[in-house]
């Protein structure tokens, strides 16, 4: 038998979800020797050392050229190890969020922070993966680890709740996905993508309704996974219902791996195919997303509510970008790009690559607000409320910056972000992705995506307002600090005003990630 010929080239994008397996396996292990009384203050530590590393071994990995590797299963190039570099960002400011929300509740284990690094290499592979079942493989991977965390606090009914739904309609849309992809295959013979144009094309000529039932079913299953309308139904219950730093987790890191998934393998139908489908199917969810997403945020007082509605409208922005991909004329394929732009391209393909920069900068600023907002919840929720839902009140937030001016300030930071004021790294994500939709002839549709924005502001803002402007409410509890949380916050804060007021090394690393692969 013939092995394959695989060097050590081929493992080398791995890496980083190699670094994270290992810590995980490092903490179930230590586990193993602690008792009931045993310090885990290591843990968070551990964990958040693990993801920094892994982060800068993805950031070396950008100067790599874009190849294939493991026989064409996975794909180098730098738009997969800026996705990591994310993933590795949510997961460091996840678990030092985490250390003092699980101490305050008595449930530190080495297991959740195993869990959140192994769904981190999920990940970190799903967004290398160039093969529809590598694909499914490694949204299995990540959605069963957040499947468990989310239910990881098993007190009440909420976690448990949160977790039963996450997994039968994480389930559903995994079966959606499979499904799609079976078609696909069906249709060309092939699960590569790198070489599903050529096949996609003759069966366009033969049986072209096979492959667009498989095209919407593959969208139907990530539109799931990054909370699009009309499939955003599970996230305000499950944000709620999970722990906290798991929910910025969820926010940040999934949301992220899914949206690179997504465009890797639309980018690789939409060359075999007619162009305006992909067009049709993002651009609706656009619409529809931005819009629902806001107006279901506006009358939402719980805090935690508010953010996963604001989730689904920030993933409305994202669908944007990704609509803007496929407004070049049908067949007009991706060309490698390095960071001096495409040389003699065409109006349209650079179009096409400014949006792909302009989605991984929003990945990136959603990441550090999304984050440090839930952060500051988490900070301020109590366990005793939580059954009752009152954890999370918009009242909590009532004179926050009489006491505590720090979490105040960086609150106001985070709201301002999301809201795409300036001088925040949300108002710089914005408008690279919505210039770039411009460009790309999409005006009706970002003139509604900054109107929706515009009404976002309301509630974002009112989130300030409480803080600045009511009195600290009678009987107000007593609030704990936790250095790693505030640690967190302070890292989130900074990266938010400083890259919104100087943006440019960030863009400049942007430029060299916006290179995707295609053969």
């Amino acid at each position: 038998m013939n092995l394959p010929n695989l060097t050590s080239a081929d493992f080398l994008p791995m890496l980083p979800a190699i670094i994270l397996v290992v810590g995980a396996c490092i903490l179930l292990l230590s586990e193993v020797f602690l008792t009931a009384t045993s310090s885990r203050g290591y843990q968070a530590v551990l964990s958040t050392a693990t993801s920094v590393i892994a982060g800068f071994v993805s950031l070396s990995l950008l100067a790599e050229p874009a190849r294939e590797v493991f026989l064409g299963f996975g794909a180098m190039d730098p738009f997969s190890s800026f996705l990591t570099f994310i993933v590795c960002v949510s997961l460091a400011l996840a678990s030092l969020t985490a250390a003092g929300f699980l101490r305050k509740r008595g449930a530190e284990r080495g297991e959740f922070y195993a869990l959140m690094l192994f769904a981190g290499a999920g990940m970190s592979l799903l967004g290398l993966s160039n093969e529809l079942i590598t694909i499914f493989v490694n949204v299995e991977v990540l959605s069963i680890a957040t499947y468990a965390l989310t239910s990881y606090l098993r007190r009440g009914t909420r976690p448990s709740e949160a977790g039963f739904k996450y997994f039968i309609l994480g389930a559903f849309s995994s079966a959606v996905l499979l499904y799609g992809s079976a078609l696909l295959y069906g249709a060309t013979g092939t699960t590569l993508l790198s070489d599903m144009a050529q096949p996609l094309r003759s069966a366009m000529v033969n049986n072209a309704a096979l492959v667009y039932a498989g095209a919407v079913l593959v969208a139907a299953g990530f539109a799931f996974k990054v909370a699009a309308v009309p499939f955003h139904m599970w996230t305000p219950d499950v944000y709620e219902g999970a722990p906290t730093p798991v929910t910025a987790l969820m926010s940040a890191g999934v949301k992220a791996a899914a949206f690179v998934a997504l465009v890797r393998v639309f980018v690789s139908v939409g060359n075999g195919i007619d162009a305006q489908l992909p067009f049709a199917i993002f651009s609706t969810l656009a619409l529809l997303t931005m819009v629902a997403g806001n107006l279901l945020a506006i009358p939402q007082r719980n805090v935690k509510r508010m953010l996963a509605y604001s989730s689904i409208a920030h993933a409305g922005y994202l669908l944007l970008g990704v609509a803007a991909l496929f407004t070049a004329t049908p067949g007009q394929e991706f060309k490698l790009l390095g960071a001096s732009g495409l040389v003699g391209a065409s109006p349209e393909a650079v179009a096409r690559v400014e949006a792909l920069r302009g989605i991984l900068y929003y990945l990136l600023a959603y990441t550090f607000t999304a984050v440090g907002a839930f952060g500051v919840v988490s900070l301020l929720e109590r366990r005793e409320d939580e059954e009752k839902g009152t954890a999370w009140d918009l009242e909590r937030f009532s004179g926050l910056a009489q006491r505590r001016p720090g979490w105040a300030f960086a609150m106001a930071a985070f709201m301002l972000s999301l809201a795409g004021i300036p001088p925040t790294i949300g108002f710089i994500g914005k408008l690279i992705l919505f210039r770039a939709a411009v460009d790309a002839g999409l005006v009706g549709l970002t003139i509604i995506a900054v109107l929706s924005s515009a009404a976002g502001a309301y509630y974002y803002l009112r989130v300030v307002v409480y803080m600045y402007m009511r009195p600290v409410p009678e009987g107000a509890h007593t609030l704990e600090r936790s250095w790693m949380t505030e640690v967190a916050l302070v890292v989130s804060t900074v990266a938010v005003v400083l890259l919104g007021i100087i943006p440019g090394p960030l863009t400049e690393w942007i430029a060299q990630a916006g290179t995707l692969f295609t053969r």
